[in-house]
């Protein structure tokens, strides 16, 4: 799974932070690598350079083979709060999404051709 870290020039942090958004993506993502090829990261801090109560925002956006992307976001007032919690959220998402999938393909139809 490719993980590409987008920020805004708001956000502190450099490549010691985009580490630690890939390391942290692919330990909590890893059931569904087989599933995602690239998940996007977008951190931007809504307010600038003004501190407020969920300033911080983190959209997700997971690449999913043979599927439709899946996008979540968070806010939050710390950036890794907010990264956590997106990954939670995409998490029960993508577990939603291919769980339909599973679900479509593995049962029997209640509906019989009775004419």
């Amino acid at each position: 799974m490719q993980v590409q870290v987008n920020t805004d020039d708001h956000i502190q942090g450099g490549e010691a932070l985009a580490q630690w958004v890939r390391d942290e993506a692919n330990t909590r993502l890893t059931r569904f690598k087989d599933h995602v090829t690239r998940l996007e990261v977008y951190l931007t801090d809504v307010d600038g350079a003004k501190s407020g109560v969920n300033d911080k925002c983190c959209r997700l956006e997971a690449r999913i083979v043979s599927r439709q992307p899946v996008t979540v976001t968070a806010e939050a007032d710390k950036m890794a709060a907010a990264f956590i919690a997106a990954v939670e959220k995409l998490a029960r998402a993508m577990d939603t999404d291919l769980g339909r999938v599973k679900d479509r393909n593995g049962r029997d139809t209640i509906r019989t051709a009775q004419e």
